[in-house]
């Protein structure tokens, strides 16, 4: 299979051959990793029991992917990734706030990934064959895992589809024997009330389906369009690759999720990774350790593969590959930093609640923008930045949508104020919402107000018609 070459330019019909059904795989199957099942772990680390866990994970994903879930309908318009696409909506150049934005999020979670897959190999590796567990060989299994994440990652797309079909049903079946493994410990007990992180039940409660619910979807923020752009609008509608993204994300993300409750209820440790070893009965440490590799490099070659995309959209003169392998060092550096100095979970926690109050009110504005240009878009103008020139409909002043970057500054702002990640940070807007996290529901509101009013009385550039994305045929095309 020979390394793909396209960076973020359009990509011609004729090579847009994927399905809508491969937005489930790629979703489930990269999904199926110990870095994304460590956020179902939150709710339970914060006092919540399994039932209040489950409601909270189950809330967040919902809502998540329901603001989510349309962004693939942009790039399935656009033939190209999300954050190049935003410039319809944020200007050629101001869509660099979404490239920033993408490669922030993909960072972390590849780093977080590596971190959690890493640790729990080392764990497993030292019960199974006595790997001494300690720093050397952390480092040694760190290096192993980045290296073969950034070489799917750097063959890109294809690749990492054909890895997501096989580790959809391989770490399904390993998840259901985890299931089995750490059953005799559970229980739907609900936890002493007075060991609530925030001091309340509903803080609490919110702040799970914040930070544990609600981020999954938001980490595909800026990912979506970097598979539907492979997808034609000519061949499949717009209501299959919606429907494919949805059922995608809710399966991707709560499968795991639920198994990161249920397996932090039954080993009840405050370092996840560690009780996860530790608590696994003998027959199950061989599955744990594929688990936690294959699942991790499948899950971070995903992210890396998206940041090489934003880092080429940021310097146009790079090639993906080399961007690819550029972050790829980078993201190993914080797997480091993230074993050897922070606090895990607490840095976890003020990662995903900083970049969602960042994140949402993009989306918020990108959503809009297709909604009033009514998924009409000129692909030429949107790579203008990328081919060093000048000018076309999405130039606005100087290539800068002001509007819109207004918009998103003072929704992120207010995001950022309501934010409760205590005790790394907390905003002084929580003091007046009775310490309950609302920083999502109040930036994604705010940013919609705010963009519709300043542009009251403005149209959406008009798109040319020989330069219009393709449309999709008559002819209703099923998701399979």
């Amino acid at each position: 299979m020979p390394i793909e070459t396209r960076g973020v330019d359009t990509v011609p019909d004729d090579e847009r051959t994927s399905r809508p059904r491969d937005l489930v795989s790629i979703l489930l199957g990269s999904n199926l990793a110990l870095g994304v099942i460590i956020f179902g772990a939150l709710p339970v680390t914060f006092g919540l029991g399994w039932w209040d866990s489950f409601t909270a994970l189950l809330t967040g994903t919902v809502v998540g992917s329901i603001l989510v879930a349309p962004l693939s309908l942009v790039s399935l318009r656009t033939a190209t990734n999300l954050s190049t696409s935003s410039g319809a909506a944020f200007g050629v150049r101001g869509r660099l706030l979404g490239s920033i934005i993408g490669l922030l999020l993909s960072l972390g979670y590849t780093a977080l990934t590596l971190w959690v897959g890493g640790d729990s190999m080392v764990g497993a590796l030292h019960r199974v064959v006595g790997l001494p567990a300690n720093g050397v060989t952390t480092s040694i299994v760190y290096a192993a895992l980045a290296f073969a994440t950034a070489f799917g990652a750097v063959f890109g797309y294809k690749l990492l589809l054909r890895m997501s079909r096989v580790l959809s049903i391989g770490m399904t079946i390993l998840l259901i024997l985890g299931v089995v493994a750490y059953w005799p410990h559970f229980t739907t007990a609900a936890p002493d009330p007075s060991g609530y992180a925030l001091g309340g039940f509903w803080q609490t409660w919110i702040l799970s389906a914040v930070a544990a619910g609600l981020s999954g979807p938001i980490a595909f923020i800026t990912l979506l369009g970097d598979y539907t752009r492979y997808i034609s609008p000519r061949r499949h509608s717009s209501k299959a690759v919606y429907f494919c993204t949805y059922v995608g994300l809710m399966l991707g993300l709560l499968v795991p999720q639920l198994f990161g409750t249920f397996t932090a209820i039954a080993v009840n440790a405050d370092d996840w990774a560690t009780g996860l070893v530790a608590g696994a009965p003998s027959w199950y440490l061989v599955p744990l350790i594929l688990a936690a590799s294959a699942g991790s490099v499948g899950n971070a070659g995903l992210m890396l593969y998206s940041m090489g995309l934003d880092m080429d959209a940021i310097l146009p003169k790079a090639t993906r590959t080399r961007c690819t392998y550029v972050i790829a060092g980078v993201s190993t550096v914080l797997v480091y930093a993230g074993h050897f100095l922070w606090s895990a979970t607490n840095a976890m926690t003020a990662f995903v609640l900083m970049l969602t109050a960042l994140c949402t009110p993009w989306a918020v504005i990108t959503l809009i923008n297709h909604i009033r240009s009514k998924a009409r878009y000129d692909s030429e103008s949107l790579q203008v930045y990328n081919r060093g020139s000048v000018g076309g409909i999405y130039w606005f002043q100087a290539g800068w949508n002001v509007r819109a970057a207004l918009a998103w500054a003072i929704g992120a702002t207010v995001g950022v104020l309501c934010v409760d990640a205590t005790p790394t940070y907390t905003g002084p807007v929580v003091a007046y919402t009775g310490g309950i996290d609302f920083s999502f529901l109040l930036s994604a509101t705010i940013t919609a107000l705010a963009y519709l009013t300043l542009n009251i009385g403005q149209r959406p550039p008009t798109v040319p018609a020989s330069t219009e994305a393709e449309k999709p045929t008559k002819e209703p095309v099923t998701a399979g």
